[in-house]
């Protein structure tokens, strides 16, 4: 079993189907380099890891899944993952109950002991390329008969990335938007009737 702790800094931007096109030739990205992701998200009943600004999922993609905290961090969000078996994965969908670990612990932390559910899934094709000092993502994601097209960039410092990436979108003339993470769209398209 893999386990790790990482702070995770990125800059994201939703972008339109012409504006991703525009993007994807930019880093001569072909459709034969996008690979498919699902991710599974897990929620309280009373929406505890919402409230916390944290999110639990489930990434399935190339034949192994991991399974990954999300928590705010001074800078960035703190990431503890755990690598899970196919039956741990098909247990966690059915009854929410997820394997001893790394981070069952650090969920215990932010929750207690309160039951979690599989709330949806969301489905990405996904292709990266490193850029400058990070590492560009370009992502199309199913959900809820939706699709929406993001841009991200992972890095390792804050203010150069942020330099970087506006940069990058001025170049590419893209408007700078204010884009929620994918459990947070996720969530948002799912309950937008409550």
């Amino acid at each position: 079993m893999t386990v790790s702790q990482q702070i995770e800094i990125e800059f994201k931007n939703l972008l339109t189907e012409a504006e991703f096109n525009k993007a994807t030739a930019y880093f001569n990205i072909t459709s034969d380099m996008f690979a498919k992701q699902v991710n599974h998200y897990f929620e309280t009943p009373a929406y505890n890891l919402k409230d916390k600004n944290s999110a639990l999922r489930i990434r399935e993609k190339d034949g192994k899944a991991e399974l990954t905290l999300k928590q705010p961090a001074k800078e960035g969000l703190l990431e503890t993952n755990q690598t899970l078996s196919a039956s741990q994965v098909k247990t966690a969908l059915e009854t929410g109950n997820i394997p001893e670990g790394i981070v069952m612990s650090a969920l215990f932390n932010l929750v207690g002991s309160e039951q979690l559910h599989h709330f949806g899934s969301l489905i990405t094709r996904r292709a990266e390329t490193p850029y400058k000092s990070g590492l560009i993502a370009l992502d199309i994601s199913d959900y809820l008969n939706k699709t929406d097209y993001e841009i991200e960039y992972e890095v390792e410092d804050a203010k150069q990335g942020q330099e970087t990436f506006l940069h990058l979108l001025n170049q590419l003339s893209i408007p700078l938007r204010d884009t929620e993470n994918k459990i947070k769209r996720f969530y948002n398209e799912k309950y937008k009737s409550i």
